[in-house]
């Protein structure tokens, strides 16, 4: 396996590989990294179908992708997905996925056509005092000294950063900018959260600096992942014979473990509660999700809360099974036996009537039920104590959504502490309760709170104990590689296992690994698209550190090495250069 850039790999199709008809496969689970290893395998690595096997825990594909209609419960999301334009591997699948929406289209051209003609901005980022606004103004107001840590953190070493906090390298000065108020309601970073996973963030997404407080750095999907993303992959395969087998959980993988060689050997499963197990040859190939951000997520309704579910969940207990053979195969217990520092709570607000509407439309500064961009992104309540975000996507959210309503999503990065309404923790609420103190900081009077909150609207909480397990502090070796050393038929893949410099929490990370794998154990003679190389582009370079000071120029800033520079009359020998040109350009001088 090795990456590219450009079009020359990215327009080229792979011929077989030598060996293709001899392999099967096993996938274990069906999220969005296992599906798009599938698609891998049949177009590129151009596997028959029926060769390939996923095996799901559940009765339904789409791992953390989901959006549902309970017949009891109503609409449900328990997350969305943000994308952008550099996420090369999920444009290099979805461009071969046939759109469910548009007859001779692809998901790609789906997604790019209505981008285009509705592109995604935010009109109001941060309210304060029950749904006014923060008045953020796009300022990112960082300190001069905040402004040098996210420089040094941009320049250390990854190694530098095992096992450190995100706490360890900034200070107050940094934490009370808008920029992490923008950055932490955006991702879900916490301040004990890994100072890797930030610094690798900011690399990643540096050309993306100047639409961080507006959203326009952003593009969504028309509806609900689910339907948008995830059934037009599982169509996709299984018009291409690839086999589902629901209600499997798949409890270990053993391995024959030598010096130099590493061969999965049988996959031990439950099949409808009866065990199974699958004897696995050198040409049987498994990719295994090894980790989960949704594991033992629980829903609540209007009248109970969701509740938290402590007990060991099925794929961290698969993990954990395997990483006891071998030092390689990671370490589970790093990411997931911390739940206080992982969890948080999202909700699903479906309104019922015209009653809150309005108060949506005043707060988003748009009409919900044009079809277009509403919020276009989170609205951050800056004065929570919950730190309450919420988002209302392009109506209908869901094909099945009747037209007069609309599905809200809600969360809460600190749910241990009492709200400014319901003087619970967001853990303990109901969905009636959470809805009321949203409704609260959306500007509804007080006096109309409860009747609104009962009759206007339905709730749904979702607890997910895990859902930022994957930015825990860690070290080399903690998430496995794709393909450890000496693997022959066995993979790992998703937001837990290893590969260079992506971000996981996205939709690119999934792809990636599963791309990766498939290219490397069935020798796929093509390029993985590299990633994005933004931060090493002096232009974005210069861009972004011009939008972080908020458009000081260079000579404002005091700064001992800017004072020295000008003291010594560098600054003057640039003049009629290039350099000039650039620093003038991106507004630097």
């Amino acid at each position: 396996m090795y990456y590219s850039n450009g079009n020359y790999e990215a327009f080229a199709r792979p011929q077989k590989p030598a060996d293709a008809d001899k392999k099967s496969a096993y996938l274990v689970g069906s999220g969005l990294a296992s599906l798009a290893a599938a698609c891998f395998m049949v177009r590129d690595g151009q596997m028959k179908g029926e060769r390939i096997h996923i095996l799901e825990e559940l009765s339904l594909p789409g791992g953390a992708c989901d959006g549902i209609y309970d017949n009891q419960k109503g609409f449900i999301i328990r997350g969305g997905r943000e994308m952008e334009n550099h996420f090369e591997c999920l444009w290099d699948l979805f461009r071969s996925i046939p759109s469910s929406e548009i007859d001779g289209a692809s998901v790609l051209d789906e997604y790019y056509w209505l981008n285009k003609k509705d592109p995604n901005f935010s009109l109001l980022r941060a309210t304060v005092n029950q749904g006014e606004d923060a008045h953020t103004d796009g300022k990112f107001t960082l300190s001069d000294k905040a402004a040098m840590e996210i420089v040094k953190l941009f320049m250390t070493r990854d190694e530098d950063l095992y096992d450190r906090k995100i706490e360890e390298v900034f200070s107050e000065e940094f934490f009370a900018s808008n920029f992490w108020l923008y950055w932490r309601t955006m991702f879900a970073f916490e301040e004990w959260h890994s100072a890797l996973e930030m610094k690798l963030y900011i690399q990643r997404f540096i050309h993306h600096i100047g639409g961080l407080p507006d959203f326009s750095a952003l593009k969504f999907t028309k509806y609900n992942q689910y339907e948008s993303l995830i059934l037009p992959m599982v169509n996709y395969l299984e018009g291409n014979g690839v086999q589902f087998q629901y209600d499997t959980q798949v409890t270990n993988i053993i391995f024959d473990i030598q010096k130099d060689k590493k061969v999965a050997k049988k996959i031990i499963c439950t099949h409808n509660g009866a065990a199974e197990s699958i004897d696995l040859i050198e040409d049987d190939l498994v990719f295994v999700t090894n980790g989960s951000c949704t594991e033992n997520a629980t829903l609540g309704d209007q009248h109970h809360p969701a509740g938290i579910n402590n007990s060991p969940g099925g794929c961290w207990e698969l993990w954990r099974n395997i990483a006891s053979q071998d030092e390689a195969f990671g370490h589970p217990d790093k990411f997931c036996t911390n739940i206080p520092a992982t969890n948080w709570e999202s909700a699903t607000v479906t309104t019922l009537d015209n009653r809150i509407p309005p108060y949506i439309e005043k707060v988003c500064k748009r009409d919900p039920f044009t079809g277009k961009v509403v919020s276009g992104g989170i609205v951050t309540v800056k004065d929570s104590k919950w730190l309450m975000s919420y988002t209302v996507n392009r109506q209908p959210h869901f094909k099945a959504q009747p037209k007069d309503q609309l599905v809200v999503w809600v969360y809460g990065l600190f749910t241990d502490v009492p709200g400014d309404y319901i003087k619970k923790p967001m853990r303990e609420c109901t969905g009636l309760e959470i809805t009321e103190e949203w409704l609260y900081h959306i500007g509804v009077p007080e006096f109309e709170i409860h009747e609104m909150a009962t009759e206007s609207a339905r709730c749904i909480p979702c607890m997910m104990p895990y859902i930022t397990a994957f930015f825990m502090p860690r070290t080399k070796g903690d998430r496995p590689k794709v393909v450890p050393d000496g693997a022959v038929n066995f993979a790992f893949i998703g937001q837990f296992a290893d590969t260079v410099r992506d971000t996981v929490f996205t939709t690119e990370y999934s792809v990636r690994t599963a791309m990766e794998a498939v290219y490397t154990l069935l020798d796929v003679d093509r390029g993985v698209p590299e990633v994005f190389a933004s931060c090493y582009d002096v232009r974005t370079l210069m861009d972004s550190t011009s939008k972080m000071m908020d458009g000081k120029k260079i000579t404002e800033l005091k700064l001992p090495f800017i004072i020295s520079l000008i003291e010594k009359g560098s600054l003057k020998k640039i003049s009629g250069t290039v350099i000039e040109d650039l620093l003038k350009e991106y507004h630097l001088i």
